[in-house]
């Protein structure tokens, strides 16, 4: 028996489940309905259309094989009627029927349906600010203002951008105007760093201070609170609470919410914040009636709560899970972990997880390693340092979350993927430990990066390695006078401590390099806290474990040395 199918959005999830539908049960009739003219392109990809890097906005609407994803396309490639420029106006459930309006005509109609499928995506947030009207303010809410931003741009129309939100979106608009169009940009997010809830500070300090090197101005813990014009209806500018940045172009970047109105105004059920309740078959409240994409609320495999989770590939997936099941094929959508990675200039940073911070606001007895390998094998040719946190759970030994930060290639990516495979399915420290990495010295170090996270994270919690305070070593760098029984016992090489010697004098900065500590271990104090001080963190635990060993235990080690404070722009370790 022949069925009518009706998918509401055609961006990522509707046309996978509609292509996905057609090969399950190619008698059925497929209707894809979309407001928008342009449909089922890869709105991840829009930063990387602005910047240059996808040189025709085209290339986002078409397929691996260079055929653009237009409506007769789908019609004579996948059998699929799409209605664009149609927008949904009402879900009638008892009559099982969708009104639509036709936006060029203005007729209205009936779409009668036996299953439905709510793909709705998500919708930009706008600040209640003045000046939100103004010629030159734009979201980055489809291809339609990406190609009118590009096209400002091109014709030299942009001297100084303002780019307010310091999530993925604002910062990968940043280096848009930025890298190519050598735009003078300036980034505002009023949280206290960039990417809250998603990176831990530390982290996101690296973050925001490679973008400044790339001469990107960073303002965090500051809010717009105007957009300014110039009388005529023109923007001119931003104003924060501390500063007014002059603009011929901003960017509102400060968070998506789900489109769920239809759901809602049908009855389903919606959480507070908008996500459309699903179960793991990705059907609503009304069993006829499934939701994909952008405007659900899925669970998140590490806290259990619900989740918003808009990225392309999710909606791919749920797309095709909820096609199948549509067509009578059970098929399970678990939940999320939440990964996350971009670029960044010439870095990555990347998540899956929960952060420590997170993870201590859900009342896990959390902590964390942070760990400075190198991303391949030290002797080979161009191997640079990553820097890996893997948070966890004290109790229970979990692996909560994986961050990292480092060079703009694959090495992050594998860690972060792995990882999100291992927490999906509750893995301890004992599984990251053990898992087997595919190994060669172009690709990876002999003893792999994420099985050295583990390491560190057994070596915490057997109380093997007793770690410092990250945020608390740097206050009392700033001020010594926060812990004047504190001594940085420096093991690196001579030619790296000397310059710190010199600025902090030996009563607060002891040298003695790493290979010199057994035989010299008399020379530190018993009765100071030393903070051990080397490039990663390795060579400092096994200081701490030798000085131990001596009746020594009034150490402390600093995780990832050196090479995570300078890459969070501290500056004192050069001297300067």
């Amino acid at each position: 028996m022949n069925k009518n199918i009706v998918i509401i959005g055609g961006v990522a999830a509707g046309p996978k489940a509609a292509c996905r539908l057609k090969r399950l049960q190619p008698a059925w009739n497929v209707t894809v309905i979309d407001q928008d003219s342009l449909i089922s392109y890869g709105g991840c990809g829009i930063p990387y259309y602005v910047c240059g890097d996808v040189s025709d906005e085209k290339e986002l609407r078409s397929t691996s094989y260079h055929m653009l994803r237009d409506e007769a396309f789908f019609s004579a490639a996948k059998g699929v009627r799409v209605l664009s420029k149609t927008k949904a106006l009402a879900i009638d459930r008892k009559g099982r029927t969708v009104r639509v309006e036709n936006l060029d005509s203005g007729e209205q109609s009936e779409i009668p349906y036996d299953k439905l499928l709510l793909a709705t995506g998500s919708q930009s947030v706008n600040l209640p600010i003045p000046g939100m009207d103004l010629d030159g303010v734009f979201t980055v809410a489809n291809l339609h203002k990406a190609i009118a931003i590009k096209e400002r741009i091109a014709k030299g129309q942009v001297a100084k951008a303002v780019v307010v939100g310091g999530g993925a979106i604002g910062i990968e608009m940043a280096e848009a105007f930025t890298d190519l169009w050598g735009v003078e940009t300036s980034l505002v997010e009023y949280m206290p760093q960039l990417l809250p809830r998603i990176i831990d500070w530390h982290l996101s300090a690296m973050l925001k201070t490679h973008l400044e090197e790339k001469n990107v101005s960073v303002f965090t813990g500051e809010s717009a609170t105007e957009i300014l014009g110039d009388g005529q209806g023109r923007v001119t500018g931003v104003r924060t609470g501390k500063r007014t940045l002059a603009a011929d172009l901003v960017i509102m970047a400060v968070g998506v919410r789900p489109r769920s109105e239809l759901a809602r105004e049908a009855g389903l059920h919606v959480t507070p914040w908008g996500g459309i309740k699903v179960n793991h078959r990705l059907q609503t409240t009304d069993p006829d009636i499934y939701a994909a994409g952008d405007c659900i609320a899925t669970t998140h495999l590490v806290t259990g709560k619900d989740a918003f989770a808009p990225f392309g590939s999710l909606a791919n997936r749920e797309g095709r899970i909820a096609a199948d099941n549509m067509a009578g094929r059970a098929s399970y959508f678990p939940g999320v972990v939440g990964s996350y990675i971009m670029k960044a200039f010439d870095r990555c940073i990347g998540s899956t997880g929960i952060s420590y911070e997170t993870a201590l606001a859900e009342g896990f007895a959390a902590d964390y390693s942070l760990t400075a390998p190198a991303d391949r094998a030290h002797f080979y040719p161009g191997e640079a340092v990553v820097i890996y946190q893997m948070v966890f759970d004290r109790n229970t030994r979990k692996v909560l979350g994986l961050q990292g930060f480092g060079m703009m290639n694959d090495s992050i990516s594998a860690r972060i993927d792995t990882a999100a495979g291992l927490i999906a399915k509750g893995a301890t420290i004992e599984d990251f430990m053990t898992v087997e990495m595919a190994y060669s010295p172009p690709f990876s170090a002999a003893i792999d990066s994420i099985n050295a996270a583990a390491y560190v994270a057994d070596n915490i919690c057997a109380g093997l390695l007793r770690k410092v305070d990250l945020r608390r070593f740097l206050a009392w760098m700033e001020d010594f006078g926060r812990e004047p029984d504190w001594v940085v016992l420096d093991i690196r090489h001579p030619q790296e401590a000397a310059a710190s010697v010199q600025r902090f004098g030996r009563e607060r900065w002891l040298a003695i390099p790493y290979n010199e500590v057994r035989q010299r271990h008399q020379e530190v104090p018993v009765d100071k806290t030393m903070i051990i001080l080397c490039d990663a963190g390795t060579r400092s635990f096994e200081v701490q474990v030798v000085l131990d060993a001596a009746g020594k235990k009034n150490s402390l080690v600093l995780c990832g040395g050196s090479n995570v404070i300078r890459r969070m722009g501290v500056d004192w370790l050069s001297g300067t």
